[in-house]
């Protein structure tokens, strides 16, 4: 037999990876050798075979921004065609991970206190994963930043849960008259601010925030609009970006603030053209 997974093979075992992951994000019990023995009746693979490809499978969703199974640790090396498997199952069914603890809530209700804030991943001593490179190359040639900007659905409950968090904050410390003046700017002025929310230091100093929002893990890079860029070094005494990850699963978040290329590598992606 060979040791190639056809594209057939690939489909089906995606599919089996996202059905656990579905179950497992929602908090629904599921077990994982019944899903291999069955999967091993449409397939001529073994056991373990099937397994290390689900660590694959895992690996591929770490470096496109995605959720992944506990207990399928990500483990790289595999064919490009379980890539371009696994991101025709992301386009067949977009929005599949937005946070349960969100959904259409309205703000005031959102349980803010399930976002945990912690350092930027350059100032963590753990080691990635998968090799940071391998990681990158697969974002870049997907186009992971770019899909994400796109997924507005994803954009929007980010946005929902920092606005929440901003409001219980001022509230925490007396401050209701700060906490009733907070701006959703991207919902309600529209966007082009260079900033998403609008919100306040507990003493009255104005904080403007754009926030970042991706299901993946911390290192999962993001586009930033040239706009958005401006409006940071303009404002750098109160502009914040605030990253916001793992958001399908336990969202958790850190803060960049101006000057952002100290923090990370700021990559021009499009170019204007113009008739000469």
């Amino acid at each position: 037999m060979s040791q190639v997974w056809t594209r057939d093979e690939i489909d089906l075992i995606v599919a089996d990876h996202f059905a656990m992951l579905m179950d497992e994000l929602a908090g629904r019990p599921y077990n994982k050798a019944e899903h291999r023995r069955a999967l091993m009746k449409l397939i001529d693979r073994n056991e373990g075979s099937i397994e290390f490809k689900h660590q694959n499978i895992s690996a591929v969703l770490m470096a496109l921004g995605e959720p992944w199974i506990n207990g399928y640790k990500p483990k790289a090396n595999f064919q490009n065609a379980l890539v371009d498997g696994v991101v025709r199952w992301l386009d067949a069914c977009p929005g599949w991970a937005i946070s349960p603890h969100i959904g259409t809530a309205k703000p005031e209700v959102i349980p803010s206190h399930i976002l945990k804030f912690g350092p930027p991943p350059a100032l963590r001593n753990e080691p990635p994963p998968i090799d940071p490179a391998f990681s990158k190359a697969i974002a870049q040639r997907y186009d992971v930043a770019g899909r994400e900007a796109r997924n507005r659905d994803l954009g929007r409950a980010g946005e929902q849960l920092v606005l929440a968090h901003e409001q219980d904050s001022l509230r925490t410390v007396g401050r209701d008259d700060l906490a009733d003046k907070v701006r959703w700017i991207s919902v309600q002025d529209g966007d082009g601010a260079g900033y998403d929310i609008a919100s306040f230091e507990p003493d009255g100093r104005e904080r403007v925030i754009e926030v970042k929002t991706t299901n993946g893990w911390d290192r999962t890079p993001f586009h930033i609009s040239r706009n958005e860029i401006a409006v940071a070094q303009s404002r750098s005494d109160d502009w914040h970006l605030l990253r916001v990850w793992n958001f399908a699963r336990e969202p958790r978040a850190f803060a960049l603030r101006p000057p952002l290329d100290t923090h990370v590598e700021l990559t021009a992606t499009s170019f204007l053209a113009s008739f000469r």
